[in-house]
Protein backbone atom coordinates (compact mmCIF):
# COMPACT_ATOMS: atom_id res chain seq x y z
CA UNK A 1 0.00 0.00 0.00
CA UNK A 2 1.36 3.44 -0.89
CA UNK A 3 1.80 5.80 2.02
CA UNK A 4 1.49 9.48 2.56
CA UNK A 5 2.51 11.93 4.83
CA UNK A 6 0.31 14.79 5.71
CA UNK A 7 2.03 17.60 8.06
CA UNK A 8 -0.76 19.94 9.22
CA UNK A 9 -3.02 20.98 12.23
CA UNK A 10 -5.49 18.94 13.92
CA UNK A 11 -9.70 20.53 13.90
CA UNK A 12 -11.48 19.51 16.34
CA UNK A 13 -14.56 19.74 14.40
CA UNK A 14 -12.95 16.72 12.11
CA UNK A 15 -13.76 19.40 8.51
CA UNK A 16 -10.30 20.06 7.83
CA UNK A 17 -6.54 20.06 9.02
CA UNK A 18 -4.74 16.49 9.53
CA UNK A 19 -8.66 15.00 9.78
CA UNK A 20 -9.68 15.89 6.61
CA UNK A 21 -6.14 14.74 5.21
CA UNK A 22 -6.35 11.29 6.87
CA UNK A 23 -10.28 11.12 5.20
CA UNK A 24 -9.04 11.92 1.87
CA UNK A 25 -6.37 9.39 1.65
CA UNK A 26 -8.45 6.60 3.44
CA UNK A 27 -11.05 7.38 0.03
CA UNK A 28 -7.86 6.97 -1.98
CA UNK A 29 -6.54 3.73 -0.83
CA UNK A 30 -3.67 5.04 0.31
CA UNK A 31 -1.92 4.73 4.17
CA UNK A 32 -1.64 8.10 6.20
CA UNK A 33 -0.33 9.14 8.58
CA UNK A 34 0.37 12.71 10.02
CA UNK A 35 2.70 15.21 11.94
CA UNK A 36 0.56 17.59 13.92
CA UNK A 37 2.08 21.58 13.81
CA UNK A 38 -1.05 23.04 15.91
CA UNK A 39 -4.24 22.23 17.61
CA UNK A 40 -6.97 24.03 17.07
CA UNK A 41 -10.49 24.83 19.23
CA UNK A 42 -12.86 24.23 16.06
CA UNK A 43 -16.16 23.80 14.88
CA UNK A 44 -18.85 25.14 11.85
CA UNK A 45 -19.04 28.26 13.27
CA UNK A 46 -14.99 28.93 13.20
CA UNK A 47 -11.92 28.78 15.31
CA UNK A 48 -12.34 29.80 19.08
CA UNK A 49 -8.49 29.10 19.59
CA UNK A 50 -5.03 27.03 18.71
CA UNK A 51 -1.85 26.27 19.82
CA UNK A 52 1.22 25.57 18.22
CA UNK A 53 2.99 22.14 18.94
CA UNK A 54 6.37 22.91 19.86
CA UNK A 55 9.38 22.70 17.59
CA UNK A 56 10.90 19.81 19.27
CA UNK A 57 7.96 17.52 19.48
CA UNK A 58 7.04 18.66 15.80
CA UNK A 59 10.87 17.58 14.57
CA UNK A 60 10.57 14.16 16.86
CA UNK A 61 7.55 13.24 14.90
CA UNK A 62 8.81 13.88 11.54
CA UNK A 63 11.88 12.00 12.48
CA UNK A 64 9.48 9.27 13.85
CA UNK A 65 7.34 8.67 10.90
CA UNK A 66 10.23 9.46 8.30
CA UNK A 67 12.42 6.77 9.78
CA UNK A 68 10.47 3.86 9.62
CA UNK A 69 7.38 4.48 6.76
CA UNK A 70 8.31 4.96 3.69
CA UNK A 71 6.10 7.92 1.63
CA UNK A 72 5.64 8.18 -1.97
CA UNK A 73 4.25 11.65 -1.56
CA UNK A 74 3.79 14.67 1.69
CA UNK A 75 1.56 17.57 2.02
CA UNK A 76 1.80 19.98 4.18
CA UNK A 77 -1.11 22.48 5.49
CA UNK A 78 -1.23 24.76 8.40
CA UNK A 79 2.46 25.29 9.26
CA UNK A 80 1.32 28.51 11.83
CA UNK A 81 5.50 29.71 12.15
CA UNK A 82 8.60 30.00 10.72
CA UNK A 83 10.59 27.93 13.23
CA UNK A 84 7.78 25.20 12.45
CA UNK A 85 8.56 25.60 8.43
CA UNK A 86 12.20 25.74 8.96
CA UNK A 87 12.12 22.16 10.50
CA UNK A 88 9.82 21.20 7.66
CA UNK A 89 12.04 22.28 5.56
CA UNK A 90 15.18 20.52 7.13
CA UNK A 91 13.28 17.39 7.57
CA UNK A 92 12.06 16.68 3.90
CA UNK A 93 15.60 17.47 2.76
CA UNK A 94 17.11 14.88 4.81
CA UNK A 95 15.08 12.10 4.47
CA UNK A 96 14.46 12.86 0.50
CA UNK A 97 10.77 12.59 0.61
CA UNK A 98 9.31 13.17 -3.23
CA UNK A 99 5.82 14.88 -4.57
CA UNK A 100 5.66 17.39 -1.90
CA UNK A 101 2.44 18.93 -2.23
CA UNK A 102 1.84 23.01 -0.13
CA UNK A 103 -0.90 23.96 0.61
CA UNK A 104 0.00 27.54 2.12
CA UNK A 105 -2.60 27.32 4.72
CA UNK A 106 -2.92 31.46 6.12
CA UNK A 107 -6.95 32.02 7.00
CA UNK A 108 -9.25 29.37 7.56
CA UNK A 109 -12.90 29.60 5.20
CA UNK A 110 -14.40 31.57 8.65
CA UNK A 111 -11.72 34.08 8.04
CA UNK A 112 -9.82 33.22 11.33
CA UNK A 113 -5.79 33.94 10.75
CA UNK A 114 -4.07 30.80 10.70
CA UNK A 115 -0.33 31.96 9.90
CA UNK A 116 2.07 34.49 11.61
CA UNK A 117 2.65 37.04 8.85
CA UNK A 118 6.38 36.89 9.31
CA UNK A 119 6.22 32.60 7.95
CA UNK A 120 4.71 34.04 5.02
CA UNK A 121 8.55 34.98 3.95
CA UNK A 122 9.67 31.55 5.07
CA UNK A 123 7.25 29.92 2.95
CA UNK A 124 8.00 31.50 -0.47
CA UNK A 125 11.82 31.36 0.37
CA UNK A 126 12.38 28.13 1.96
CA UNK A 127 9.21 25.97 1.61
CA UNK A 128 7.83 26.71 -1.98
CA UNK A 129 10.92 26.09 -3.79
CA UNK A 130 10.93 22.60 -2.86
CA UNK A 131 7.51 21.74 -4.05
CA UNK A 132 6.17 19.61 -6.62
CA UNK A 133 3.33 21.55 -7.06
CA UNK A 134 1.47 24.17 -4.53
CA UNK A 135 -2.11 25.56 -4.00
CA UNK A 136 -2.89 28.20 -3.02
CA UNK A 137 -6.21 30.02 -3.58
CA UNK A 138 -6.92 33.07 -4.93
CA UNK A 139 -6.51 35.20 -1.64
CA UNK A 140 -3.34 32.83 -0.64
CA UNK A 141 -2.10 33.74 -4.25
CA UNK A 142 -2.71 37.43 -3.93
CA UNK A 143 -0.74 37.29 -0.20
CA UNK A 144 2.11 35.43 -1.52
CA UNK A 145 2.93 37.68 -4.44
CA UNK A 146 2.59 40.48 -1.66
CA UNK A 147 -1.10 41.75 -3.87
CA UNK A 148 -4.19 42.93 -1.60
CA UNK A 149 -7.01 40.92 -1.28
CA UNK A 150 -9.31 43.24 -3.14
CA UNK A 151 -6.72 43.92 -5.94
CA UNK A 152 -7.83 42.29 -9.34
CA UNK A 153 -5.16 40.05 -11.25
CA UNK A 154 -5.52 37.52 -13.42
CA UNK A 155 -4.63 33.43 -12.70
CA UNK A 156 -2.10 33.80 -15.63
CA UNK A 157 -0.23 36.33 -14.16
CA UNK A 158 -0.93 34.72 -10.32
CA UNK A 159 0.16 31.69 -11.63
CA UNK A 160 3.36 32.73 -13.57
CA UNK A 161 4.57 35.01 -10.71
CA UNK A 162 4.36 32.17 -7.96
CA UNK A 163 5.95 29.36 -10.47
CA UNK A 164 9.43 31.94 -10.28
CA UNK A 165 9.53 31.04 -6.29
CA UNK A 166 11.08 27.82 -7.44
CA UNK A 167 8.46 24.97 -7.40
CA UNK A 168 7.40 22.25 -9.97
CA UNK A 169 3.87 23.45 -10.37
CA UNK A 170 1.44 25.71 -9.45
CA UNK A 171 -2.22 25.29 -9.23
CA UNK A 172 -3.86 28.43 -8.66
CA UNK A 173 -7.22 27.71 -7.18
CA UNK A 174 -10.19 30.07 -8.22
CA UNK A 175 -13.41 28.95 -6.40
CA UNK A 176 -13.43 32.21 -4.93
CA UNK A 177 -14.08 34.13 -7.84
CA UNK A 178 -17.51 35.03 -9.38
CA UNK A 179 -19.33 33.43 -12.03
CA UNK A 180 -21.17 30.25 -13.33
CA UNK A 181 -17.78 28.36 -13.65
CA UNK A 182 -15.46 27.35 -10.99
CA UNK A 183 -11.76 27.68 -12.95
CA UNK A 184 -8.54 26.57 -11.52
CA UNK A 185 -5.34 26.71 -12.98
CA UNK A 186 -2.07 24.60 -13.53
CA UNK A 187 1.43 26.26 -13.96
CA UNK A 188 4.69 24.66 -15.73
CA UNK A 189 6.74 27.40 -16.52
CA UNK A 190 5.58 27.14 -20.04
CA UNK A 191 2.31 26.12 -20.41
CA UNK A 192 -1.63 26.62 -18.72
CA UNK A 193 -3.88 24.52 -18.21
CA UNK A 194 -7.17 24.90 -17.05
CA UNK A 195 -9.59 22.56 -14.87
CA UNK A 196 -13.20 23.89 -14.62
CA UNK A 197 -16.50 22.80 -13.18
CA UNK A 198 -20.21 23.88 -12.65
CA UNK A 199 -19.85 25.87 -9.38
CA UNK A 200 -21.93 24.62 -6.82
CA UNK A 201 -24.37 27.06 -4.98
CA UNK A 202 -23.57 26.12 -1.25
CA UNK A 203 -22.08 27.64 1.48
CA UNK A 204 -20.87 24.12 3.10
CA UNK A 205 -17.34 24.00 1.72
CA UNK A 206 -15.59 23.84 4.93
CA UNK A 207 -11.65 21.99 4.40
CA UNK A 208 -11.89 22.18 0.38
CA UNK A 209 -8.28 23.12 0.39
CA UNK A 210 -7.16 20.77 2.94
CA UNK A 211 -8.84 17.92 0.85
CA UNK A 212 -7.49 19.05 -2.28
CA UNK A 213 -4.00 18.81 -1.63
CA UNK A 214 -4.18 15.43 0.23
CA UNK A 215 -6.35 14.13 -2.67
CA UNK A 216 -3.50 15.36 -5.19
CA UNK A 217 -0.82 13.97 -2.51
CA UNK A 218 -2.73 10.08 -2.55
CA UNK A 219 -2.60 10.11 -6.48
CA UNK A 220 0.85 11.56 -7.46
CA UNK A 221 1.63 8.61 -5.06
CA UNK A 222 -0.46 6.35 -6.62
CA UNK A 223 1.69 7.30 -9.81
CA UNK A 224 -0.19 9.53 -11.40
CA UNK A 225 1.08 12.27 -13.96
CA UNK A 226 0.51 15.57 -12.64
CA UNK A 227 -2.65 16.71 -14.84
CA UNK A 228 -4.47 13.32 -14.27
CA UNK A 229 -3.85 13.46 -10.49
CA UNK A 230 -5.36 17.00 -10.18
CA UNK A 231 -7.97 15.49 -12.88
CA UNK A 232 -9.20 13.02 -10.28
CA UNK A 233 -8.59 15.15 -7.37
CA UNK A 234 -10.78 17.63 -8.74
CA UNK A 235 -13.61 15.07 -9.67
CA UNK A 236 -13.51 14.01 -6.01
CA UNK A 237 -13.39 17.29 -4.30
CA UNK A 238 -16.52 18.35 -6.15
CA UNK A 239 -18.72 15.22 -5.44
CA UNK A 240 -17.73 15.71 -2.04
CA UNK A 241 -18.92 19.73 -2.15
CA UNK A 242 -21.82 18.31 -3.56
CA UNK A 243 -23.02 15.77 -1.05
CA UNK A 244 -21.73 18.26 2.21
CA UNK A 245 -21.92 16.88 5.67
CA UNK A 246 -24.94 18.70 7.47
CA UNK A 247 -23.35 18.28 10.95
CA UNK A 248 -22.74 21.48 12.26
CA UNK A 249 -24.59 25.38 12.79
CA UNK A 250 -22.53 26.67 10.37
CA UNK A 251 -20.18 26.30 7.45
CA UNK A 252 -20.17 22.55 7.46
CA UNK A 253 -18.16 19.94 5.38
CA UNK A 254 -17.70 18.50 2.19
CA UNK A 255 -18.85 14.84 2.36
CA UNK A 256 -15.08 12.83 2.21
CA UNK A 257 -17.27 9.56 1.53
CA UNK A 258 -19.85 10.83 -0.69
CA UNK A 259 -19.47 7.90 -3.35
CA UNK A 260 -17.85 4.59 -1.86
CA UNK A 261 -18.27 3.20 -5.60
CA UNK A 262 -15.94 5.94 -6.60
CA UNK A 263 -13.80 6.60 -3.39
CA UNK A 264 -11.67 3.50 -4.00
CA UNK A 265 -12.72 3.15 -7.91
CA UNK A 266 -11.72 5.16 -11.04
CA UNK A 267 -11.80 9.45 -11.10
CA UNK A 268 -10.28 9.99 -14.07
CA UNK A 269 -13.63 10.13 -16.26
CA UNK A 270 -15.89 13.11 -15.47
CA UNK A 271 -17.20 15.97 -16.44
CA UNK A 272 -14.77 18.31 -15.87
CA UNK A 273 -13.22 20.57 -18.66
CA UNK A 274 -9.24 20.38 -19.27
CA UNK A 275 -8.16 22.99 -21.16
CA UNK A 276 -4.50 23.66 -21.98
CA UNK A 277 -4.11 27.59 -22.99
Amino acid sequence: MKQVLTIAGSDSGGGAGIQADLKTMTAFGVYGASVITAVTAQNTLGVQGFETVSIDLVAKQLDSVLSDLKFSALKTGMLATSEIIEVVVDKIKEYQVDNLVVDPVMVASSGDILLAEEAITTIKEELIPIAKVITPNLNEAKVLTGRGIEEEVSLEILASELHKLGCEYVLVKGGHQSGEIARDLLYDGVDFIEFSAERIDTKDTHGTGCTLSSAIASNLALEYEIKEAIQRSKKYITEAIKAGCKVGQGNNPVNHFADRKNSIGDFSSSSLKLNST
